[in-house]
Parts: structure tokens; sequence; C-alpha cells
């Protein structure tokens, strides 16, 4: 099964930018993430919103990132993102009359919240800048045959 988010694909894009000198446009995002500029467009307009990168139009235009490296977290670009629910399991029913049902919501509703718990506090922990140290790393190696 293919997963897919916009988290994964801004975070895909951020890193270009992150590797790139002065502005990246919508088009040269859009081959990276081998998609359509208004695609692009309008997923970066939520970080715009959220002050973490800013656009320019015109022949020099583009998008740059604003905020710090080190100071962009996962949680944070999930929240710009206005990203949907991190599971896409739940209960059948959410108020269900049998008893059955009711037990079995009670069990994964626990499980579900402990989850997202986990995994939205390890996204507050990993920042941009990591993601980018180790695509340096990762492309140093490659440079360097090392791979």
């Amino acid at each position: 099964m293919k997963r897919h988010s916009r988290l994964s694909s801004v975070l895909h894009a951020l890193l270009h930018m992150a590797d790139h000198e002065g502005p990246v446009t919508s088009k040269v995002l859009a081959q990276c993430l081998s998609t359509n500029p208004v695609v692009v467009r309008r997923t970066m307009g939520y970080l715009r919103k959220a002050g973490i990168v800013s656009s320019d139009r015109g022949h020099a235009g583009g998008w740059v990132i604003k905020a710090d490296l080190c100071s962009i977290t996962l949680l944070h670009l999930h929240e710009a993102l206005e990203e949907p629910a991190i599971f896409a399991i739940g209960n059948h029913n959410e108020a269900p009359e049998c008893l059955v049902e009711q037990a079995v919501n009670a069990a994964l509703a626990v499980t579900l919240d402990e989850a997202e718990a986990l995994l939205l506090k390890r996204f507050s922990e990993i920042t941009l800048a990591d993601l980018a140290a180790d695509f340096s790393c990762r492309h140093a190696a490659v440079k360097h045959g090392k791979n």
C-alpha cells in the first residue's frame, strides 16, 4: 500500500529549498515532487500562512525558507499543513448500542490516542535541520562513492 501525505512532500520540497541558493520556483519544486506547480503553490501557501516560507513573484521570484531550520519541527509543519488525523483507522460506529462494539471502541481509542501522542512527541523533536544534516551526509557518501 502506497502511503502519502502533504508532510512528506513538504519535507522533500523544503530540503531542496534549503540546499538551493536563492528562491526556488513552484515549477522547479513541482519537478522535484513529480506534481503540478499549482499543487506546490497551494501546499506552500499553508507554510506561508504559518510564517515558515515566503514567496516573491516575477522573473527572480520563488519560494524561500524564512524560519531557521533548527526551529522548524515536523510537528510545526504537520500543524501548519492542517493535516487530517494521524491515523486513518478508527471506530466503525462512534456511539454503538452493542456492548461488544463499545468494548472494541474503548480499546482502540486508548491505543490510538497513546500512539498518536507518541508520534506527535517525536515529531516535535525532529527539526528540518536534522533532516538537512542527514541529507548532507547521504549526499557526501554518494559523492565519495561510499554508498
